[in-house]
């Protein structure tokens, strides 16, 4: 044993650089899926937690059940992240309700199918590039700034392991997700040293969103990866806590890959 250190000592400052005693954090698409599992996570590490959605009654059943199962601090707001209008009244909100906010995770998404490309409007690509991507930024331009001015904090963009190898099923989406990805990086620019900016880059999820594959897609989905399943919203809490908090201090601009293993690469 080296000397001035105990066996206790060790297991208590790994809780402590997990925690997130005190931190005020917004989820957008926070009412369902991913969105709604790292909610839960964080009211169980201890912070307060703004969930954030297009529907506000959902957004207030979801806030109360975290509320009820953590004791955490809850707050719902109805935003439509494809609008900025929507996303400055978030912002000011939780700064109204909170006085800060130390974590934002831009988790709000769509990708609705189409059957082809060419029958692809130019409505479905500005709603999809909208949300996906518009609303990010400005919530990261506007939260980023906050934070730089304000203690620092932690910016988290869920972006998709299409984002690195799109494919003609959900190319908009990929596109989208692949301009988070270069957000992210930006931003970590834009705000560091005070703002650590990240992402995760799911791969197949049990969502709603996946009850609408077909199913040759979620069986291709499994087989190719090596730990032989898709992932599920409780597979996401983990990276986020992590990346939230004082664990992940000399983590940023990183694109982080959750997929079970399908797309492992060395580089």
């Amino acid at each position: 044993m080296n000397e001035g250190t105990t066996p206790a000592s060790h297991p208590l400052q790994a809780m402590d650089i997990f925690s997130l005693a005190g931190k005020i954090a917004v989820v957008t698409g926070g009412s369902r899926g991913i969105g709604r599992a790292i909610a839960q996570g964080f009211a169980q590490a201890g912070a307060a937690v703004v969930i954030a959605s297009r529907k506000l009654g959902v957004c207030e059943r979801v806030a109360d059940e975290i509320r009820c199962t953590t004791g955490a601090s809850t707050l719902a707001v109805a935003c439509h992240v494809g609008h900025w209008a929507d996303c400055d009244v978030l912002m000011d909100r939780v700064i109204a309700e909170f006085g800060r906010c130390d974590i934002l995770v831009n988790n709000a998404g769509m990708s609705p199918r189409y059957s082809s490309l060419t029958e692809i409007s130019e409505e479905y690509y500005d709603k999809v590039s909208s949300v996906n991507l518009k609303g990010p930024f400005r919530l990261g331009a506007r939260f980023g700034d906050h934070m730089a001015r304000h203690g620092g904090g932690s910016i988290i963009n869920v972006s998709t392991i299409g984002s690195l190898r799109p494919g003609a099923d959900e190319l908009v989406y990929a596109c989208a997700k692949a301009g988070l990805n270069a957000l992210t990086v930006g931003l970590a620019e834009a705000y560091g040293p005070a703002v650590r900016v990240n992402a995760i880059l799911p791969g197949g999820v049990a969502t709603d969103i996946a009850d609408k594959w077909p199913p040759e897609l979620m069986q291709q989905a499994i087989d190719a990866a090596p730990l032989e399943r898709i992932g599920t919203p409780e597979d996401f809490i983990g990276a986020a806590t992590w990346l939230a908090g004082d664990a992940a201090s000399f983590v940023t601009g990183e694109l982080i890959r959750i997929d079970g293993g399908r797309y492992r690469q060395t580089s």
